[in-house]
């Protein structure tokens, strides 16, 4: 059985997953609008992946026998100056998720929630892999600078990412 705190918490994460999801799917509709369909499938990619981290925590939270708590998401941004401001959103998002996640195990630690804690550190791994990722594709598009012919192979590339 999850506290009333810990199950508040893990709602949280829920809907912030949900938030996530609705960010990346903006952010696929940005790049679907400036020809960068590898991009955006990237992004598509990103969009579902987080569905199902919030399905983990949907789950998680029923099978501790506590609420699921769905509640409004936010308006995410729908512009991007570039394809390189996109992902240095991405990038700063994934900190954030990284710092949420952080948290959390805090608080499983001082509920003596192990339980939750074991469940979480799935998320701690993957927010390392998630950050790199993005942080990869940054550090990819600085080095392209204006470069066109070059930022055309980096979308092709982003465009054979599963996931679709």
């Amino acid at each position: 059985m999850l506290s009333r705190k810990m199950e508040s918490a893990l709602n949280g994460q829920l809907n912030a997953e949900l938030f996530s999801s609705y960010l990346y799917l903006s952010m696929a509709a940005y790049f679907a609008s400036t020809n960068m369909a590898g991009m955006a499938k990237w992004m598509r990619a990103q969009a579902k992946e987080e569905e199902l981290h919030a399905m983990k925590f949907f789950d998680f939270i029923a099978d501790r026998k506590a609420r699921v708590k769905l509640t409004a998401i936010d308006t995410p941004e729908s512009e991007w100056a570039s394809p390189l401001a996109a992902f240095e959103a991405t990038y700063a998002h994934e900190q954030k998720v990284t710092g949420m996640i952080g948290e959390l195990v805090k608080l499983a630690k001082e509920e003596g929630d192990g339980a939750t804690g074991i469940f979480l550190q799935w998320f701690v791994s993957e927010q390392v892999e998630e950050e790199k990722s993005a942080d990869d594709i940054v550090q990819k598009l600085k080095a392209i600078e204006d470069a066109a012919p070059a930022l055309l192979m980096l979308d092709g590339v982003l465009g054979r990412r599963g996931g679709d």
